[in-house]
């Protein structure tokens, strides 16, 4: 609602795959399989697309959000870790915002690798520590006990560090950057932003909402600006 960037997430990360008919693919943590709902008219007809996921419920939603009917598409439950296919199957695997969180990050770089035909292609996204850091540092002002995040996710995978981590599996590794920005213009979407994380914000701020919702709003009255730093490691095995 408030991106500069008009494009969009998925439709930026949709041209980046460069489909083509024949291609074998493969999103492991596909979620809710919104990437390919938002593209479903540009997707190429003669295509191979395995979406899968750990969670039985986000691929139950995955299949609801694109149809059963779709012969494209093929819809699996899998551990990243441990890949159920055999090697050089595949001419393109996608990892959208998902490999900071596999508990072995190595071995599913390396079952990645292993499934990817010759010159195939490992396109992953994730953000940097820039991101939406204008919101961690609203908060502190008001609170400094208040952290939105336990879990610095980037320090796990992130733009700093993500080729060095994918480097021992990949030929070839780029960074892209989705250039894009958020221009918040009032208080509530921001307020209902930071109430929803997963830190300790709600047990500093429930008891003084109010003085918190005026200091937001005096935030915002010249509109509020917010960094995001995420893109995508463009790999080649």
């Amino acid at each position: 609602l408030y991106s500069v960037n008009k494009e969009g997430w998925f439709p930026w990360i949709y041209r980046n795959l460069e489909l083509k008919n024949g291609l074998k693919v493969l999103e492991i943590g596909c979620g809710n399989g919104m990437l390919w709902k938002e593209n479903i008219q540009k997707i190429p007809d003669s295509i191979s697309i395995t979406l899968s996921d750990l969670s039985e419920g986000m691929l139950r939603d995955a299949r609801r959000n694109i149809g059963q009917k779709d012969k494209r598409f093929e819809f699996e439950i899998l551990d990243a870790e441990k890949i159920p296919f055999m090697a050089e199957t595949f001419d393109l695997v996608i990892a959208n915002h998902m490999l900071f969180y596999c508990e072995d990050l190595s071995q599913t770089c390396r079952e990645v690798a292993r499934v990817l035909k010759k010159f195939g292609r490992f396109i992953c996204s994730t953000y940097g520590k820039k991101h939406m850091q204008e919101v961690s540092r609203l908060v502190r002002d008001f609170d400094d006990r208040i952290v939105l995040s336990a879990d610095k996710l980037y320090e796990r995978f992130g733009r700093e560090n993500g080729a060095d981590i994918l480097a021992p599996y990949f030929s070839r590794i780029f960074w892209e950057s989705y250039k894009d920005s958020l221009l918040v213009p009032d208080a509530e979407p921001l307020i209902s932003y930071i109430l929803s994380c997963h830190g300790n914000q709600n047990q500093y701020l429930l008891d003084k909402y109010k003085d918190f919702r005026g200091f937001v709003s005096r935030k915002t009255k010249d509109g509020f600006f917010i960094t995001k730093d995420a893109g995508i490691f463009l790999c080649e095995k």
